[in-house]
Formats: structure tokens, sequence, C-alpha cells
């Protein structure tokens, strides 16, 4: 299923709807964006390809020693009959992470993942000029669908007078709703936490203050 497909239009209103009722009151903007994936990962398929010829070429070697009692009834020993096994194996194992995200993430390894995800979501923040606000009071809450990451950034203006903490409580929060199938209320969840966290630290709307960036969820697939 595309990743559009999963948000209705009465879900995306909803989200806009969150995300105009929170910029009413503070003097900042909050963007949600929602990719997904945030890398390609072309070497998660010739890991898996290197990974399934090699084990295919084990399961050869222990086929002849301990299964096959008479050598001559097999082509275990026919170097051409090897060669075609194992590139098969190679070439299954490099399809695997095309239909499988479980092994592709498991070929792809968590730490890789996260580098990729963060550079992903520091060039979404350019992209949407989230660094463009007059008293740069930004906010963008980032999901990478693939990966199941969640990063919040919040541009400098922000950042300077709140804690890492509270943006580490509204992903835990995010990924929670994520998880158990309410992606559209954990959105909302995350948009509402991130204009009261404002309003606490002082980000009061102004009377000169307009909206500088749209209210939608940005969708990237």
């Amino acid at each position: 299923m595309k990743l559009r497909q999963q948000f209705t239009d009465s879900d995306l209103q909803r989200i806009k709807l969150a995300v105009k009722d929170a910029e009413d009151r503070i003097s900042g903007e909050i963007v949600p964006v929602i990719v997904e994936r945030s890398g390609h990962y072309s070497a998660a398929y010739y890991k898996g390809s290197i990974l399934l010829a090699a084990l295919t070429f084990v399961f050869i070697i222990i086929t002849d020693r301990y299964v096959v009692a008479d050598a001559s009834l097999t082509l275990l020993y026919d170097p051409v009959f090897i060669f075609i096994v194992v590139t098969l194996g190679g070439i299954v194992g490099s399809l695997l992470p095309l239909v499988s995200n479980l092994v592709k993430r498991a070929l792809i390894g968590q730490p890789e993942m996260d580098r990729v995800t963060r550079l992903r979501a520091e060039t979404a923040f350019l992209e949407e000029e989230i660094f463009n606000t007059r008293q740069r009071t930004g906010i963008m809450i980032f999901i990478s669908f693939f990966e199941h990451e969640v990063i919040v950034v919040a541009d400098k203006g922000i950042t300077k007078v709140v804690d890492q903490k509270e943006w580490d409580k509204i992903v835990r929060d995010l990924i929670g709703g994520i998880r158990a199938g309410r992606i559209t209320d954990g959105i909302e969840g995350a948009v509402k936490r991130c204009g009261e966290i404002l309003l606490e630290k002082g980000f009061y709307k102004t009377d000169d203050d307009v909206n500088e960036l749209s209210d939608d969820l940005r969708i990237d697939e």
C-alpha cells in the first residue's frame, strides 16, 4: 500500500486542523513530514546476495559430507553444478530485500538506518524551508516509515530554551501511536504537545504574527 493511501482525506484534515489550532496560540510553525523511506539502501541487495550464496555453498558441503553417502550418484562434485546452484542462491538472496522489509532492515542494520534517517530529516528541514521563519521558531515532526523512526527537529530559536528530553518524550509517544496503528492520533498528539511546549516557554502569538508555512502534512513517497 502506498504511503498516501494510509491516510484518508479526513485524516489529512484532522492533522491540518491540529497544526492550525496549535499555531493559533503560538509564535511558531509546526510542520509534520512523513516519508516512505529515508534511503534506498542498495547495499542490502549485495549483502543478501553474498550471504545466501555463502549459505548455499555451505549447504552443499554439509550435504556432501553428512547426507549423501554415495557421491558418485550426485552432481556435488561437478564444479559447473556447484557454480550454478551458488549463483542461483545469490540471485534469490538479492531479491529477498525487495519482497521483505524485515529482511532488508536486518541486512542494513540499525546504526546505518539511524544515520541515513538523520540525514534525510536534515534535508527535509531545508527543503520545506522550516528554517525560514521570522524568529527561527520552526519545528519539524519527521516520520520515516520504513525505518520506523521519528525525529523532532527544532530551529535554533527554540532549541536554546527547550531540553532534548521534551522532544524525546514526543518521539516515544508518537512511535507508540504508530505501532498501535493510530498514526493520525499520534501525529495529532505530537503537534499538540509541540504547541504546548512553545506556550510553556513563552512563545506567544503576537498581533503581527502570520502563518509562514503550510499547515498540511507533507508526504514523500
